[in-house]
């Protein structure tokens, strides 16, 4: 059946989801925030400070708080998939504004929806505020930025050092490793694929394949008639042939098995890993790698091309190339695209510009246990996210910027809502490093925020020489999403829920 929760009563649960998840999250901001271990009913517990996987697995048995928390963790979680950092701030902003507006409210008896209206208005003012704040980092400042952002040196450096090289976070993938953390630097075009059969290697990792055929299907192929001639040619010539398609029937593959034993040429069949759109831009770009043509012996979706050289597993194939017409042609066109801000996925498009361009590195992250690597590879993943978003500007951190912003507010209204929020990030930083609050916001205001105060270090440091910065892009997405969730609930007076009796089982309901 369904419940219908209303006013005070919502508030109150409404305010108790928002605790509940914030109040957690929070003691992990900065670099002397406190770890959380979480429990999984799959692995072994692990323990992260990473706030948008502390948030996500924060659950409550009361169906009303469980309700708002996952509107509430949208909030960080929209941070997160747009920069890949900034959750914690995000949740220490969007508790702030909605207890200070809902004080608002039920002080003064304003009405929400305007409410809204005054704090939307407010933010643009905020926004350009952050704006001026802001300047473009230098190498060094883009180091210390991830170096904050992992809270480590080694692995902050380690990631500066792999970005310079390739200036793209999407031209840079991390993996879980094994004992020590290696880099490597890919040559070549990857794809990620599945490979038909697994003994097609031959109990290897991986098979080199040199002066292969390619034959690329944007379709599915289930009989050994449909590319006959093309496997007769290869089996002929003794060599290598690499199919590419959709799918296979069983049937086929046992075809194609069974050919390559009785014969000395190679096949070797993959599966696309993408599919639509994707799909077809990777065969446009292997078209140019392979200088691959449209088979006229059977149909517009088969092309067969060649390549010097592909490395093939069971997860993917690289192909090594040497540039030419077609392939500047091609990486000319995607970096139009990219600049030309068309509506495209940026994070695919700026892979395939890195892969032509011979530059994707892996780290893979090492250490002597599953729970630290797993807790290390979210350093990099941080590290890497922070660095990225700040080459597009940032400003002086450690909460200082915000709380300076904040004294150019008014004490009214919708902006005194923003003046107390903005604060509460330098505050909470302090605080979880045990300082005294009030004694170093005095100093720092004393000094017209021309110095803020290192937490990692214990001390203070100029502005315009620090290490400490935010990049500014993380800052306005924590703030526009924290200000989007809280106004939001700002503006409920009801929720409706599923309910069920107590003495009724739920799956018992659902049978009926």
């Amino acid at each position: 059946m369904k419940r219908v929760v209303r006013e005070r009563e919502l508030q109150e649960k409404m305010q108790e989801a928002i605790n509940l998840l914030c109040n957690t999250v929070k003691t992990t901001l900065g670099p002397k925030g406190c770890n959380v271990i979480i429990d999984h009913s799959a692995f072994s517990p692990f323990i992260t400070n990473d706030g948008v996987t502390i948030a996500a697995n924060i659950e409550s048995e009361d169906a009303v708080i469980n309700t708002v928390l996952e509107l509430a963790k949208e909030a960080s979680i929209n941070t997160n998939d747009s920069v890949g950092d900034g959750t914690t701030t995000t949740l220490v902003l969007l508790q702030s504004i909605y207890n200070y507006g809902q004080k608002l409210v039920i002080e003064t008896g304003i009405n929400p929806i305007l409410l809204k209206k005054e704090l939307d208005q407010c933010l643009t003012k905020v926004v350009a505020l952050i704006e001026e704040e802001s300047f473009q980092p230098t190498e060094s400042d883009l180091e210390n930025i991830a170096i904050t952002a992992a809270n480590s040196k080694e692995i902050g450096s380690l990631v500066s050092t792999v970005y310079n090289k390739v200036k793209s976070k999407w031209a840079i993938r991390i993996e879980e490793g094994k004992e020590e953390t290696v880099v490597l630097e890919k040559e070549g075009y990857t794809i990620d694929s599945v490979l038909a059969s697994p003994y097609m290697l031959k109990g290897k990792d991986y098979v080199r394949v040199k002066e292969a055929d390619i034959l690329l299907i944007n379709g599915c192929l289930n009989d050994v008639e449909e590319v006959a001639e093309i496997v007769n040619q290869v089996i002929k010539d003794k060599g290598h042939l690499l199919v590419i398609s959709e799918d296979y029937s069983e049937y086929f593959v046992k075809q194609i098995m069974a050919i390559s034993l009785e014969n000395e040429g190679e096949i070797y069949l993959v599966k696309w890993g993408e599919f639509g759109k994707k799909k077809n831009d990777i065969i446009g770009d292997l078209c140019c790698i392979t200088k691959a043509q449209v088979s006229e012996e059977y149909c517009d979706c088969i092309y067969l091309g060649k390549a010097s050289e592909v490395v093939i597993t069971e997860k993917e194939c690289t192909f090594n190339f040497l540039e030419n017409a077609k392939i500047k042609e091609r990486k000319q066109e995607l970096e139009k695209k990219l600049n030309d801000n068309l509506e495209v996925d940026r994070e695919f498009l700026e892979k395939r510009i890195a892969m032509f361009n011979n530059k994707v590195i892996e780290i893979k992250v090492g250490a002597f246990s599953t729970i630290e690597r797993r807790e290390k590879k979210m350093r990099f993943d941080d590290s890497l996210a922070a660095i990225s978003t700040a080459s597009m500007g940032v400003l002086p951190g450690g909460g200082v910027s915000l709380y300076k912003i904040s004294e150019k507010l008014r004490d009214e209204g919708s902006e005194k809502i923003f003046k107390d929020s903005l604060k509460e990030i330098l505050k909470q930083l302090l605080k979880n490093a045990g300082l005294e609050e009030e004694t170093i916001i005095l100093n720092i205001k004393n000094s017209n925020y021309k110095k803020l105060y290192n937490v990692y270090s214990n001390r203070y440091e100029k502005v315009d020489m620090t290490r400490i910065l935010d990049a500014k892009k993380v800052v306005l997405k924590s703030l526009v999403n924290a200000v989007s969730i809280a106004t939001m609930l700002l503006t409920t007076t009801s929720l409706i829920i599923n309910e069920y009796p107590a003495n009724i089982e739920k799956d018992h309901l659902m049978e009926i």
